[in-house]
């Protein structure tokens, strides 16, 4: 991996926690995600299962880990099962695990190669009353292609079919949720990295460069400063283009007078950063550019000081909601008449705010965590308000992520800049 390793402690720390949560006598199995092919003779870069890391801190394909705390053998409580490296693999592909380094990485003792799951898992399964499997519960995804989660599952249930099998799922949205001080640091590393980009960025961009330039300098920087990559597919968006909320082509030229709306974030050490900036491509807003940046900058500053430990994210977008639209009105874009009118089910400013203004971080982008709980301290949220104006030809966002604290929250990107006149004199001072 690019990253640093990371102390076995925050995976040790994380398994406790997850035991704690299983009924007596429970075996627990996790598998790593599947290889996807690329094409006939390549495969996408690999992507570890966020739960498989977690409780194991492992990044590599074709890994178990096995829990049973209560297993009559105390040998078996926690096992490791690696795909066996060999000298052939050490030429073509590299560094793998061997046993002596997986047990550093994961504080598990207990490591077997793959081929061994199948019997050590007979043997002992017998004894257990409960089977927790995992699948992929995060309600962002449908997925219709069946995983190896899946796949095992069937496996599983036909050679073994009288067993009480639990889903792990939500014991491991419950844990996911509240992010440990170690993983916070994680996070932050990738917010940092984030940042630079930023910077790069700002000092690059000029009229007649193009999208896919600046989305070059975003990954120049986050590979020279040690991440695995993009978060997720980058968003540079300008002029029109900002419009379109998942905007990918990323291959046009970027005018002067335009605003580009970024939206990119560096994953390290599988955590991941959410930001999202609007710079005017001259250097410059216009002021109504800038009129309608400070709106929206506004409405970040205030769902910031009222996000807390308690809130629901129900009440915390109906309160932006109103907050937005006085903001809408004052920019001239909603009419104060037709507002008080309004069938609140479909409030009017949706049609230039229409997505949430938060979602949980960490492990997933759109992390794993119970949409339906008030936030808690612990959590990392993003905040991110935008106003997107099709008929102006720009639409901006801001966004950044902020740890949830007894109190209050911390702003992870508090060294990112952000306001309008912080933008424009770094951009000028590049030329």
């Amino acid at each position: 991996m690019k990253y640093e390793d990371i102390e076995n402690k925050l995976f040790i720390e994380n398994r406790i926690k997850f035991r704690k949560l299983l009924n007596n006598n429970s075996l627990a199995i996790f598998q790593s995600n599947d290889e996807f092919p690329k094409s006939g003779d390549q495969d996408f870069p690999f992507k570890q299962n966020a739960d498989l890391f977690y409780l194991s801190g492992i990044d590599q394909e074709k890994t178990i880990l096995l829990i049973y705390p209560d297993c009559p053998n105390p040998m078996y409580r926690e096992v490791l099962f690696l795909r066996q490296t060999s000298d052939q693999i050490k030429v073509w592909e590299g560094h793998k695990f061997t046993k002596l380094s997986a047990q550093k990485a994961s504080g598990i003792q207990t490591v077997y190669w793959l081929e061994d799951f199948e019997a050590i898992l007979h043997s002992i399964i017998a004894y257990a009353d409960f089977i927790y499997l995992n699948i992929n519960e995060n309600v962002t995804s449908a997925y219709t292609i069946p995983s190896r989660d899946i796949r095992f599952i069937e496996h599983l249930k036909s050679k073994y079919p009288l067993h009480h099998y639990e889903r792990a799922a939500p014991l491991m949205r419950q844990l996911r949720d509240t992010k440990s001080h170690e993983e916070v640091q994680l996070i932050q590393k990738a917010c940092d990295i984030t940042r630079d980009a930023f910077l790069r960025v700002l000092r690059f961009t000029r009229p007649g460069v193009t999208e896919y330039e600046i989305e070059a300098e975003i990954i120049h920087e986050f590979i020279r400063k040690r991440a695995t990559g993009h978060a997720y597919p980058p968003i540079i968006a300008s002029g029109k283009n900002a419009n379109i909320l998942h905007y990918g082509d990323n291959n046009q030229i970027c005018a002067a007078g335009e605003l580009i709306l970024m939206d990119f974030g560096a994953e390290y050490a599988n955590y991941n950063a959410d930001m999202s900036r609007t710079i005017p491509v001259s250097g410059r807003f216009t002021p109504r550019q800038k009129d309608v940046y400070n709106a929206v900058l506004y409405v970040m500053k205030e769902a910031k000081t009222m996000l807390k430990p308690g809130l629901t994210a129900k009440d915390y977008n109906l309160e932006i909601g109103e907050i937005m639209t006085a903001q809408l009105v004052g920019l001239n874009l909603l009419d104060l008449k037709d507002v008080k009118a309004q069938n609140p089910a479909y409030p009017l400013y949706k049609k230039y705010f229409m997505h949430g203004i938060s979602h949980h971080l960490g492990l997933d982008v759109h992390d794993f965590a119970n949409r339906y709980i008030p936030f808690s301290e612990g959590n990392v949220l993003t905040c991110e308000p935008g106003i997107y104006i099709p008929e102006e030809g720009f639409g901006i966002r801001l966004e950044n992520n902020l740890l949830l604290t007894s109190d209050g929250n911390i702003d992870l990107m508090a060294n990112i800049p952000l306001e309008a006149e912080e933008i424009e004199e770094m951009m000028n001072s590049a030329y």
